[in-house]
């Protein structure tokens, strides 16, 4: 059960919640009962994920230290640290994992990501997958907001990144499943138009292999990238709570 490796991605500056990040790492901000963060770690340890990696930045790095010391509020004997200086994207973010995954498999999950699904099922599929990346998709009413996946009978045949007409309402939710090949792809991106490493850019270069899987969710799902999404993951995570 520990050949996967769990790596959570909270960087960035969180601009589009200012004032509230401005004092503080967006991925520190309450979710109801407790700090955001608490709930990607949850996800992965309730997926049997023991060995964590979190990738932090921003002025507020430290924070992350103070608040979780070393994971025993979440039945772990320690979590693993680094740091991602500017906002190079979400690809850059994982790249800086790369010493730690030492050529495992890493359930990757953005730092703002709350799931209503446990996602074990999806993990233990990936875990029989012989090779290649495993996304897991959710029907959405705001998918420009994402990248999308378009849909040809059971395969994916397209991701688009934030499209401003989008061809379908699956969004490509902020878990990641991929085999230990997924740094030499981060090797081979540029910057897009943003001055990014773009995430989608790795799951399309898995889908040109064919290598792509993906899940469709049931149960409910946000991020908390925009003052509604944050709504929305309260919201959600309230009703969790009281389950």
């Amino acid at each position: 059960m520990n050949d996967l490796k769990g790596i959570i991605l909270a960087g960035g500056l969180g601009k589009r919640l200012g004032p509230l990040t401005k004092i503080t790492n967006k991925h520190l901000l309450p979710v109801y009962d407790r700090p955001m963060i608490y709930y990607p770690i949850e996800t992965l340890v309730k997926a049997g994920i023991r060995d964590i990696l979190i990738v932090t930045g921003g002025q507020h790095a430290g924070e992350f230290l103070r608040l979780l010391g070393n994971g025993q509020a979440f039945g772990l004997q320690h979590i693993n640290y680094t740091y991602q200086e500017g906002e190079g994207g979400i690809a850059e973010a994982l790249g800086l994992a790369r010493h730690f995954a030492h050529g495992k498999k890493s359930a990757v999950i953005l730092g703002d990501n709350i799931f209503e699904d446990d996602l074990k099922e999806s993990v233990g599929r990936f875990r029989n997958q012989k090779k290649g990346a495993r996304v897991l998709l959710k029907k959405v009413p705001d998918p420009q907001r994402f990248g999308v996946a378009n849909l040809n009978g059971k395969k994916i045949f397209e991701i688009e990144e934030k499209p401003k007409r989008p061809k379908s309402d699956l969004a490509v939710t902020g878990v990641y499943l991929y085999d230990e090949r997924v740094f030499e792809i981060i090797d081979t991106l540029k910057p897009s138009a943003r001055g990014e490493l773009e995430i989608t850019d790795v799951n399309n270069a898995y889908l040109r292999k064919g290598e792509l899987e993906y899940d469709i969710l049931n149960g409910a799902w946000t991020d908390c990238g925009t003052f509604d999404s944050l709504l929305r993951a309260n919201t959600l995570a309230a009703k969790r709570a009281k389950k």
